[in-house]
């Protein structure tokens, strides 16, 4: 339980971290963490990291989009264990949740009828929502490869067993 608590509380603050201090529009560490929590210590920390969303979210601000960033972070956490054997295909998994999550949150955005409830507003919506999109894929770039970098040294200096698991 404690080992639960302390993880908790990692996750959390790594999170709150990137999302409290002033940051470019999604430059935070949310899609690394989306992927790399469940890839790196199992589904079962799944929960801890949807739970450090919800905080974060309604001490930001709850918004009507926020259910569809959730629902994206429960399934980047899903499909993390498809990308499990290298550390390219983890980078490219990673970047790949932040391609679902783009695709997810935009489509939300675009049900609130922000945008026209067409094909034109879809498609407007999601050309508008490009910039973002690249402030996510730089910042989940750049997180991954931090990730990766820390546990590569915690590898070497066995202080971690190999740790990617999927259960």
């Amino acid at each position: 339980m404690k080992k639960h608590i302390i993880f908790f509380i990692g996750i959390f603050a790594t999170l709150s971290l990137s999302r409290f201090i002033p940051h470019p529009p999604n430059f935070t560490s949310l899609m690394a963490l989306s992927f790399y929590v469940p890839a790196m210590f199992g589904l079962r920390y799944l929960p801890h990291l949807l739970l450090s969303f919800v905080i974060t979210d309604f001490i930001i601000g709850y918004h009507t989009g926020t259910h569809w960033t959730w629902g994206s972070v429960l399934l980047i956490g899903f499909i993390s264990g498809f990308f499990l054997k290298t550390r390219i295909t983890r980078i490219v998994g990673a970047l790949s949740g932040a391609t679902i999550f783009f695709i997810i949150t935009n489509f939300g955005v675009w049900l609130t009828g922000i945008y026209t409830l067409s094909l034109k507003g879809l498609i407007e919506c999601y050309y508008l929502a490009i910039p973002f999109f690249g402030n996510t894929l730089i910042s989940t770039l750049i997180f991954s490869i931090v990730i990766e970098l820390i546990y590569t040294q915690f590898k070497l200096n066995k202080i971690l067993p190999k740790i990617y698991t999927h259960k």
